[in-house]
């Protein structure tokens, strides 16, 4: 026990806003399932232009009254300056020191507009208007964003949030580890010190995740995909799979010299939970 406890990883969860008073109460379970692994914080997703922004900013406070330090989503697409500004003092006035800054989705059917167009620009911004009050996280692809021009472009991009002040990265999430460490291998041949954080995605339902990589250009390795597809409906199987393959990729970045672990839970816990467990 004295071996695994002294490898143990700091550990911080991602839930997204729920959309009624039921879902509400079963994250608020969820999250209390959690607190277990002692989290060193919760992080709430931001919808496409702001659109959760109430109940991104009330799931924050519940975590933060609940005794977890929160970080809060925030995407500036679409936004002002003064928008930014007032939340900026929202997030502090609620006890928030960290942020998770992403450039963000439009609502379909938006052009662009706002005063920032890109991550870098908000994180930049976010240091003008605050200086250090806020721990500032940023997003990073291993696998290449799938809107990136190319990969070079990509890691060029991820370069300008780090040097406009990002105190960390967490990745997109990924199942192949020399993805993770590649990427962090050509972030530090240019000087990019920061820790980057991986993101795991643990496996719950091969639809939803099939769904999620498609959109998102995350990578689900053939032999991984070959599998699911194998299993059809059999969701117990799939579960049970889906443990392995995530336990042994939490393994490998431990083992390889990860800075912590950072789970996309989809506001559920026993996938989570069970990875952990196996992991000590």
């Amino acid at each position: 026990m004295q071996q695994e406890s002294a490898v143990r990883l700091p550990l911080s969860f991602e839930f997204f806003p729920t959309k009624t008073p039921e879902g509400a109460v079963k994250l608020r379970a969820v999250r209390q399932q959690l607190y277990v692994h002692k989290p060193e914080f919760c992080s709430v997703t931001y919808g496409a232009g702001g659109s959760t922004h109430d109940g991104t900013f009330n799931a924050v406070r519940e975590i933060l009254d609940e005794g977890c330090d929160a970080a809060s989503h925030f995407s500036c697409i679409g936004a002002t300056r003064a928008t930014v500004r007032a939340q900026l003092a929202e997030l502090k006035a609620m006890g928030v020191k960290r942020l998770v800054a992403l450039r963000g989705d439009l609502p379909s059917g938006y052009g662009i507009g706002g005063e920032f167009h890109y991550a870098s620009d908000l994180v930049a911004f976010i240091r003008e208007e605050t200086g250090r009050d806020f721990h500032v996280e940023v997003a990073c692809y291993p696998e290449v964003h799938p809107q990136a021009r190319s990969p070079e472009a990509d890691l060029q991009a991820y370069a300008a949030k780090v040097r406009a002040g990002a105190d960390s990265a967490i990745t997109q999430y990924f199942f192949s580890p020399e993805a993770y460490f590649r990427f962090v291998d050509e972030s530090r041949k240019l000087g990019l010190d920061v820790p980057v954080v991986p993101g795991v995605m643990p496996i719950i339902s091969s639809t939803q995740l099939m769904r999620f990589s498609d959109a998102c250009g995350a990578e689900i390795p053939r032999w991984i995909r070959l599998r699911l597809q194998a299993y059809g409906d059999d969701t117990a199987s799939i579960k049970a799979f889906g443990l392995d393959v995530v336990t042994d990729l939490c393994a490998r970045l431990r083992d390889g010299g990860a800075p912590a672990l950072h789970f996309y839970t989809m506001n559920q816990s026993q996938a989570t939970l069970g990875v952990l467990e196996r992991l000590g």
